[in-house]
């Protein structure tokens, strides 16, 4: 299975932000890292993103509308995203989920228009911190995973991010065998419901990975990549992490 290290920039990235991918690709051209590295800017930059990215790595959405077209003011279809040269989308992030009111079933609708377009779907999952202090957490990603993931996707088509949203932008992260409890938990639910297919889908963990944490996290049993935020935005930031992956993978000495 083959490590996927995404960035989700958020609501962050002017034009001139662009450099900022035109390196990372660069970086990632030179060293060819045993991972697959994906950005998700902003749609404004999605198309300009792409040409610069130039296949080195792969730019991605971070929302998309469930319908193909329509009277859907400020929404965009995945049908949009795929044309400006996207191959994936996050979808259900907290801060959709939280922000917006998106439900599971909204998510599990826009995945079926991931699918239906050919873009990897990346479908967020995570607790708060009351429901982690309830005991609720392995309910709440059983929950989450089951109203949001739809019947029959595959693991070309899906990954699942856990991300706790009180380690969202916190600085804060769960303990190695917290996240492999909860990562262990969600493949079992992932196998019971797809088979091989859920064997095979990538899990990510999101929340506060940076450089100082990231071999660590990645190292973790059922931690097949990473969903990362602000350490994402600046090209020296996100290369260190996946120069620390690619060498503790090698078993070489750390940059």
């Amino acid at each position: 299975m083959r490590t996927l290290i995404a960035g989700n920039w958020k609501m962050h990235g002017l034009i001139a932000q662009l450099a900022e991918i035109e390196s990372i690709a660069a970086a990632v051209a030179a060293s060819r890292p045993p991972a697959d590295i994906l950005i998700c800017p902003p749609a404004t930059l999605i198309a300009r993103a792409a040409q610069l990215a130039d296949r080195r790595i792969a730019i991605g959405g971070q929302d998309c509308h469930s319908e193909t077209a329509g009277a859907f003011t400020g929404d965009l279809s995945a049908e949009m995203l795929r044309d400006s040269g996207a191959s994936a989308v996050i979808l259900g992030h907290s801060e959709r989920r939280q922000g917006h009111g998106e439900t599971d079933v909204i998510v599990a609708a826009k995945a079926n228009a991931a699918r239906r377009t050919g873009l990897l779907a990346i479908i967020c999952i995570g607790e708060t911190q009351s429901q982690r202090g309830d005991g609720q957490t392995l309910q709440v990603c059983r929950d989450q995973i089951t109203g949001s993931v739809p019947e029959r996707m595959t693991a070309a088509e899906t990954a699942i991010a856990h991300e706790p949203l009180w380690a969202i932008g916190t600085g804060h992260t769960p303990t190695a065998g917290e996240i492999a409890d909860v990562h262990g938990h969600i493949r079992g639910i992932l196998v019971e419901r797809f088979g091989s297919e859920g064997k095979a889908m990538r899990i990510l963990y999101g929340g506060s990975v940076k450089a100082s944490n990231a071999l660590q996290i990645l190292a973790i049993p059922d931690v097949n990549g990473a969903l990362i935020g602000g350490a994402s935005l600046k090209s020296a930031d996100f290369d260190a992490i996946i120069r620390i992956f690619a060498a503790g993978l090698a078993g070489g000495p750390l940059p």
